[in-house]
């Protein structure tokens, strides 16, 4: 029942709530980012949903679009100012997601929705994690997040599609307000973001 119906109708109650009871963090950190990183202030990128549907994702925008002298963008560990790392540790990046939530294309908690162009390199296994919707945090982020590597992550994402339950969203949600505190697998081990994943 929770699986069918119970977790979505949590999905809508708490992005309702929280896009109703964070509208002031909302409005600042659009003006911050605005100011310190111009427009647009919100990033929109397309990411596979549940059965690999394609959805366009909202998140803060926490990069500058600083390019090289051919127009190139420069590597993302040039273009992720400190702002932009603050904003990404405080995970307020994500804010925008909720709307997602609320829409149907994710939910609060399931595997990250990662890159359309990772679709073709997922093994049978992997391939899993789009069973259900994506989440805003999932049992990989709760379990080192960016540190872990992309087997140890699809990994855990699988694991989760498994065992989807009440009490396992509300242990990975408890666990994401500690990790989201502590800062915790922010970053990959030697880059500024996770490394592209080749299969």
């Amino acid at each position: 029942m929770y699986r069918k119906y119970g977790k979505r109708l949590l999905d809508i109650f708490i992005s309702l709530c929280g896009l109703f009871v964070l509208s002031p963090v909302y409005l600042v950190v659009a003006v911050l980012v605005r100011n310190k990183l111009g427009t647009p202030v919100i990033f929109r990128q397309d990411r596979p949903g549940r059965n690999e549907k394609i959805f366009s994702l909202y998140k803060f925008r926490s990069m500058t679009d600083a390019r090289d002298a051919d127009g190139n963008l420069l590597p993302d560990d040039v273009r992720l100012t400190p702002f932009g790392k603050k904003l990404r540790s405080t995970s307020l990046d994500e804010l925008p997601e909720l709307w997602n939530i609320l829409k149907g294309d994710m939910s609060l908690i399931g595997p990250r929705p990662l890159l359309v162009k990772y679709l073709p390199l997922y093994n049978e296994e992997q391939r899993h994690r789009h069973d259900v919707r994506p989440g805003l945090t999932g049992w990989a982020q709760v379990n080192g997040r960016n540190a872990l590597t992309w087997e140890q992550k699809f990994a855990y994402d699988v694991e989760y599609v498994r065992h989807v339950s009440f009490l396992l969203d509300c242990r990975i949600f408890a666990r994401t307000i500690r990790a989201v505190l502590k800062h915790e697998g922010i970053s990959g081990e030697d880059s500024a973001t996770m490394k592209e994943f080749t299969g």
